[in-house]
């Protein structure tokens, strides 16, 4: 019997660059949040013991322009470096580099493409903000040795993929891990975005409590149904125009794994963050 791939560790995570680059600002409760969600996951990470990381984030138009957007862009580099040099002093993170896998790239933009998913692949290295830069540098994904394949999706220019669409696609992707990879190996999804927050616009200061508290309620308890009628573009553009909707990073991790309970590690507010704070892992044991 073919011993298959399979998802060994699968989070949501918040990658706001403040969380790195005005962590000072923030109260001693409000810094344990984060520094304790961050340790915790960066611990069940290594206790996974992946062979490969895939993480799924949105593009802030920095690699793409409105013309020529793609839903979804996968890093096919050989190593992934960042923050992108223009994005630096707005981050405040420290330099990193991990490296990436081409042939896992390949497999990924093959198989989606078999499974009527059109993504898009870029062998360029890709430039990267707080999207990646975040969790690479607070999950220290630069110091595991581990190959990661960044892939990038729109939440920004309309019509995005909407909740339904997400879901389909990370259906496909567990369906991809388990067939098209080699066997035995070991993946981790991550899901790197949110929560409430509303990046440049008039309630640049706003953070939805309520809609950040509803949402991890529902990924803890893996009620599907009830997420995907009740998360609606709608509904996030009103908890934060142009940002909460990177949320939907999460839910194609969540459409990979099925219906499985989740763990939050807290939840914070700052107004410096400029975002709630918050994440969330899944318990993939059987």
């Amino acid at each position: 019997m073919r011993s298959v791939a399979e998802i060994v560790f699968a989070a949501g995570v918040p990658h706001a660059p403040a969380i790195v680059g005005l962590f000072d600002k923030a109260t001693p409760e409000q810094q344990k949040v984060v520094r304790d969600t961050y340790a915790s996951l960066s611990a069940e990470l290594r206790k996974a013991k992946p062979d490969l990381i895939i993480v799924f984030a949105n593009d802030h138009m920095t690699n793409s322009r409105v013309l020529a957007y793609p839903d979804f862009l996968i890093g096919m580099a050989a190593e992934h470096r960042g923050p992108h040099e223009w994005f630096k002093p707005w981050i405040g993170c420290r330099d990193y580099a991990v490296k990436g896998s081409p042939a896992a790239a390949e497999a990924l933009f093959r198989g989606m493409t078999r499974r009527d998913v059109r993504m898009f692949g870029s062998r360029a290295p890709l430039n990267f903000d707080d999207n990646v830069s975040v969790p690479s540098v607070l999950l220290d994904l630069d110091k595991l040795g581990v190959p990661l394949v960044p892939v990038l999706q729109n939440c920004t220019v309309p019509p995005i993929p909407d909740q339904h669409r997400c879901y389909e696609i990370g259906r496909k992707l567990g369906d991809l891990v388990r067939n098209d990879l080699p066997a035995g190996q070991r993946v981790a999804l991550i899901g790197s975005g949110g929560l409430s927050h509303e990046p440049g616009g008039a309630r640049y200061m706003f953070i939805d409590e309520a809609f950040d508290r509803w949402f991890i309620e529902l990924c803890v308890e893996a009620d599907h149904e009830r997420m995907l009628k009740e998360l609606t573009i709608e509904r996030m553009e009103a908890a934060g125009s142009g940002g909460t909707a990177e949320l939907l990073s999460w839910v194609v991790v969540m459409g990979a794994i099925g219906e499985r309970r989740g763990h939050s590690y807290g939840y914070a507010i700052c107004s410096d963050f400029r975002c709630g704070i918050g994440a969330v892992s899944w318990k993939l044991a059987a």
